[in-house]
């Protein structure tokens, strides 16, 4: 058909076609863009999201993500791995949506490192054993990598069961690790490769321990030696054989026994699976040592053996090994006053005992010394008959007296008031002291009890039958106030003997109080020789000094009274024989004679 010759159609409007077209476009470009801008907005930047590799060139990696515009992300972030080309799917963290040149930027590094933190806190969550490696070493540990590209320490401590001293010996290793610890807002991450040994080791544990019975014998290795046990190997579980059941005989150290390293025979006395403790013994792989001791031994029979420990209460004797005896410390002297077991025996020291009593089913034995010396009280009342004189050491005060020693064995005591005859003693403290040496005499024997009552003023005759006559109601004596109190004052009179005042009776002449040290006449107003009491006052030597000074000017007006009458007679009976002048004269001769005798 020749186009050319044909003639346009004059009424067909081209410019509606054309506005349709535009139209039908228009409408196509503007639904791709409103769902380009709905899925667009979808897009939160610090997502993570995955694309695909368009292209790559030196500088960075041009990444379809599935919007109008493409994402970018620096090469070097891709260099870890040199085989991804165009097309590779590739993990990213969107940084921000549009850049100046209405790009997406991305970044692959960050995707990684957020996704290795999700791992990190999901292997932490669910205690999952995790591959890292070895990087460098640093100050108290390692710095180990895991999930690529996050940085984790490893303490020195957590990396063995054992003690590590060279770390370097890890460096460049492929290690597995447990996390231990995150912390999230300083980002650090700790690991352990001591906890997969422990694991094991727990593991192996609780095989071995399913599999023991008591009583079981098996074979150690001697691990850790301390004071109180050692911890012996069983093959990957330890047992302790506390110092106890080491040996039967008493020992100072484990060491004395078993050494580092050394295999050796155990049994199993108990074990707790929960707790995985094993309780291992020695000695019971022998017999008992009691069995052997010789069936003869009976109470009586004398023993010897060495003393293994001593305590306050006594002392225990090996009487051979592993058979041992307490001798209690009062079985070591006839002495009654306390003291310790340490004052007659020491340890490493050889003794002979008498069997006070022998237990073979519980295999205890009590052991005495004293036993060995003859009781001194079988003795006592022809040794220390009433009566007799002694010198005894003082051991021990009490309030109502002192106990004494005359001999080892044989203690008494001075009542209080048997010290002095005289003084009011108020603790034996005042009179002597511990370890002095003191007079007694033997007031009372009770052998039967074993006590003996001693004195000490009875050394001396009884200064109150002298007292008697000396101190006699109504006498007066100087004294010295040496004590005052509310109810009155211990007054100190001649020979040392203490008189009381009553409060009442110190009032002195002036009406004052007698005061502490001051020196007064006394007058005895009560005296009790059996209750060894003087009451005396003051107050009544004052009173009779008045009343005999008033007594005295009464009876010189009666002697003046007497005479007057005398004279007053005589003149009567003369007035019969004189006259007047003589009656005159011999009266005024008669008073003045009286008058001269009364002056």
């Amino acid at each position: 058909m020749d186009y050319k010759n044909v003639e346009p159609l004059a009424d067909f409007d081209w410019s509606a076609i054309d506005n349709k077209t535009e139209k039908v476009n228009q409408a196509q470009i503007d639904q791709q863009s409103e769902a380009y801008d709905k899925t667009f907005n979808q897009l939160t930047e610090q997502d993570v999201i995955e694309g695909t590799i368009v292209s790559i060139n030196n500088r960075e990696a041009v990444v379809n993500i599935g919007f109008k515009s493409d994402g970018v992300i620096p090469v070097s972030e891709i260099r870890y791995n040199p085989d991804f080309k165009a097309g590779d799917k590739i993990e990213v963290y969107v940084e921000s949506k549009e850049d100046s040149n209405g790009q997406i930027l991305l970044s692959h590094k960050k995707a990684r490192i957020l996704k290795s933190w999700k791992r990190v806190n999901e292997a932490y969550e669910n205690q999952e054993i995790i591959t890292g490696y070895v990087k460098s070493r640093t100050k108290g540990g390692l710095i180990v990598t895991v999930f690529d590209n996050i940085e984790a320490f490893l303490p020195g401590s957590q990396i063995d069961v054992k003690p590590i001293r060279d770390y370097d010996v890890f460096v460049d290793k492929n290690m597995e690790f447990k996390v231990v610890k995150i912390n999230h807002e300083y980002k650090n991450v700790v690991v352990s490769h001591k906890a997969l040994i422990e694991d094991e080791i727990e593991a192996q544990k609780a095989e071995i321990i399913s599999h023991l019975e008591k009583g079981q014998v098996l074979e150690g290795v001697v691990k850790n030696i301390t004071s109180y046990g050692v911890f012996v190997d069983l093959g990957g579980v330890d047992g302790l054989i506390h110092i106890t059941d080491l040996s039967w005989g008493r020992i100072s150290h484990p060491e004395e026994i078993v050494h580092l390293d050394e295999k050796i025979n155990v049994v199993i006395l108990d074990f707790d699976e929960a707790k995985r403790r094993i309780a291992l013994g020695l000695k019971q792989l022998t017999p008992h040592p009691w069995d052997a001791l010789d069936a003869n031994l009976k109470e009586g029979d004398h023993v010897k053996g060495k003393v293994v420990v001593i305590a306050d209460y006594g002392a225990f004797v090996e009487i051979m090994p592993g058979v041992e005896g307490l001798i209690h410390v009062s079985e070591m002297s006839w002495s009654q006053h306390l003291r310790s077991a340490q004052d007659f025996l020491k340890v490493g020291q050889e003794v002979e005992a008498v069997v006070l009593t022998l237990n073979r089913e519980e295999r205890k034995m009590s052991l005495g010394i004293k036993q060995l010396m003859p009781d001194p009280w079988l003795s006592i009342v022809d040794k220390y008959p009433v009566g007799s004189k002694h010198t005894a050491t003082v051991r021990n005060f009490t309030n109502f007296g002192i106990f004494v020693e005359l001999e080892e064995g044989v203690d008494g005591l001075i009542h209080i008031s048997d010290l002095s005859w005289s003084k009011k003693i108020k603790h034996p403290a005042e009179f002597t002291k511990i370890g002095d040496k003191i007079d007694v005499v033997v007031l009372e024997v009770d052998a039967e009890n074993r006590r003996l009552s001693l004195g000490h003023k009875q050394l001396e005759e009884n200064p109150w039958d002298v007292y008697e006559s000396i101190f006699t109601v109504g006498s007066v004596h100087k004294g010295t106030i040496t004590a005052i109190n509310e109810k009155g004052a211990t007054v100190t009179l001649p020979y040392g003997v203490e008189g009381f005042a009553p409060m009442r009776h110190l009032e002195k002449e002036d009406k004052s109080k007698a005061k502490l040290d001051e020196s007064l006449d006394f007058k005895v107003i009560e005296f009790s020789k059996e209750n060894k009491k003087i009451i005396v006052s003051h107050t009544r030597v004052n009173q009779d000094l008045t009343a005999a000074e008033a007594e005295k000017a009464e009876e010189e007006e009666n002697k003046k009274a007497r005479a007057t009458k005398k004279s007053v007679k005589k003149l009567n009976e003369t007035l019969e024989k004189t006259t007047l002048g003589d009656v005159f004269g011999n009266l005024k001769e008669e008073l003045e004679k009286n008058d001269g005798a009364t002056e």
